[in-house]
C-alpha cells in the first residue's frame, strides 16, 4: 500500500487543502487540486522540518507533513521504485499463469522476467478482468488453484467509465472466500489487486 495524508499544498505560492497519495509511480493529489504526478517527473525533492518540497516543471511546490512524514516521503520519493516484476511477486524462479489479454506494455515487460508462461498451472496468477462477467470466470477458472493457496493478481483498467473498479473487484472476490492482500499500480492504465485464499 502507499502512504497518504490529508495536509496543505503550496503550489507557486498559492495555498490548497488536499489529499495527498504516494502510490509508485505517482504522487497523486485530491481536493482542491487533483493531478497524478510520475515521480519521474519531480525534481529537486527536500524535507525541510515539517514541509516535503519539490518542483514540477519548475515550479515550486510543499506540502506540510510534519517532521518525520515530510523525511519518509522524501525518502520514498528518491527511492528507485520497485520494478513491476518485484512488485507483483515474479522472479526468474516463476511459473505464472495468464488468464485473458497481458497486452500492457508494462505487464509484458514484467512477465518476461518471469521462468515460464502458462495458461494453466502457475506459482501465481494474473487474470486480466475488463468487465464483470471476465471477473466471474476468472475467479471461476483460477478456483482450484486459489483453493491450494496460489496467489492471483486481478488486474482491472483505472479510471472513472470501466465497468470494473477496485471496490467491485474486491467485493465479488471477497464473497468467494478469498481475501486481497496487496495492491499494485501496473501502468498509468491499469491498477491491481493481489487475493489469497482465506485462512481458517
Amino acid at each position: 500500500m502507499g502512504r497518504e495524508a490529508i495536509c496543505t499544498c503550496i503550489w507557486s505560492g498559492n495555498r490548497h487543502n488536499v489529499k495527498a497519495l504516494l502510490e509508485p509511480p505517482e504522487l497523486i493529489l485530491r481536493g482542491e487540486i487533483r493531478l497524478r504526478i510520475p515521480f519521474a517527473e519531480i525534481r529537486n525533492i527536500t524535507a525541510d522540518t515539517e514541509w516535503l518540497r519539490f518542483e514540477i516543471d519548475h515550479e515550486p511546490v510543499a506540502l506540510q507533513l510534519g517532521p518525520s512524514m515530510a523525511a519518509k516521503w522524501a525518502d520514498a520519493l528518491l527511492k528507485p521504485p520497485p520494478s513491476l516484476a518485484k512488485k507483483l511477486g515474479i522472479t526468474s524462479e516463476t511459473t505464472v499463469r495468464t488468464i485473458g489479454p497481458m497486452d500492457d506494455a508494462a505487464l509484458k515487460d514484467a512477465l518476461h522476467q518471469a521462468k515460464t508462461i502458462s495458461n494453466s498451472k502457475g506459482d501465481l496468477i494474473l487474470a486480466r478482468v475488463d468487465t464483470p462477467g471476465d471477473l466471474k470466470e476468472a475467479l471461476a477458472n483460477a478456483t482450484d488453484q486459489l483453493d491450494s493457496g496460489t496467489p492471483v493478481w486481478f488486474i482491472y483498467r483505472k479510471g472513472p467509465g470501466h465497468p470494473l473498479n477496485e471496490n467491485l473487484v474486491r467485493a465479488t472476490a471477497l464473497a468467494t472466500g478469498i481475501v486481497d492482500t496487496k495492491i499494485a499500480a501496473v501502468s498509468p492504465e491499469f491498477s491491481a489487486l493481489r487475493f489469497v485464499k482465506r485462512r481458517t
